[in-house]
């Protein structure tokens, strides 16, 4: 039978009332149980305008710029100028069959040379002596070698700042030492070669802008700044191809030619 749950607990009551124990007096009933509610989370306060506005929202990604389009060109130049000084090196050379000998005939060569040399205009700062050598002389016929006699030697570089007496001076040595003189070389060559290389830079930057120029016109653009330019080589001012003769009334002809110096550069150009 049902029963409400109001009659059950005064019977409840009466029995404790009267000192009996209810769980003896009556047997236990068993209740429904509801569920507890679940607790709700705390609604989140929201965050201060302040708060939410110092957060930057991202900015969006910036498209990338586009690289300029460039020409690369490589410019050559040169330049030339006649030599203004002649570098010659002469000396003397005798033998005897002993060594003081030698030296003696040695100087008494060397001192005409000299001499000679100065007498062409040639100033002391420009003449200085390059070695003097006394060597053994040996006959190696028959095996053992049998010494003959000294060779003594001296030689000199001498600095020809007018060059049209080049060959005069050349003709003032040989005259003066005779068989004993020796010329080992003659040189021409500019005494400040700065300006001349100057010059060969200019014609390089020159002919690479000219390239650059007629690249961009081909291309339809036209030629913008220059982005980078280096020196790829330099050629040192040296003599180029003998272009006559210079001499004189006994005078050793000489052909002192040009010299000519050299230089390679790379440009980068932008093209608008």
């Amino acid at each position: 039978m049902h029963l409400s749950r109001r009659p059950v607990a005064a019977a409840v009551v009466s029995l404790l009332a009267l000192g009996v124990p209810a769980l003896a007096a009556a047997p236990a009933l068993a209740l429904p149980v509801r569920p507890a509610p679940l607790a709700r989370p705390a609604p989140t306060a929201p965050a201060p305008a302040s708060d939410r506005s110092s957060s930057p929202a991202p900015a969006p990604s910036p498209a990338l710029a586009q690289a300029p389009a460039t020409v690369t060109v490589t410019g050559e130049g040169s330049a030339s100028a006649p030599p203004d000084v002649a570098v010659v090196d002469a000396g003397v050379e005798t033998s005897a069959k002993t060594s003081q000998s030698a030296l003696d005939a040695q100087n008494r060569a060397a001192a005409a040379l000299l001499a000679a040399v100065r007498a062409q205009g040639v100033a002391e700062r420009d003449i200085h002596t390059r070695g003097v050598t006394l060597t053994p002389l040996h006959d190696y016929t028959g095996g053992a070698p049998r010494l003959t006699g000294y060779q003594a030697a001296q030689s000199f570089t001498v600095k020809v700042r007018e060059v049209a007496r080049t060959g005069a001076v050349l003709q003032a040595v040989t005259d003066a030492a005779g068989d004993a003189a020796r010329v080992d070389s003659v040189v021409f060559d500019v005494s400040d070669p700065a300006p001349l290389q100057a010059r060969a830079r200019e014609a390089a930057h020159a002919d690479a802008r000219a390239k650059a120029e007629q690249y961009a016109r081909l291309s339809g653009r036209r030629l913008g700044a220059l982005v980078s330019l280096s020196e790829d080589a330099s050629t040192y001012p040296r003599p180029a191809s003998p272009a006559g003769e210079t001499s004189g009334a006994g005078a050793t002809p000489v052909a002192p030619g040009e010299i000519r110096a050299g230089a390679t550069v790379t440009a980068v150009y932008e093209l608008d």
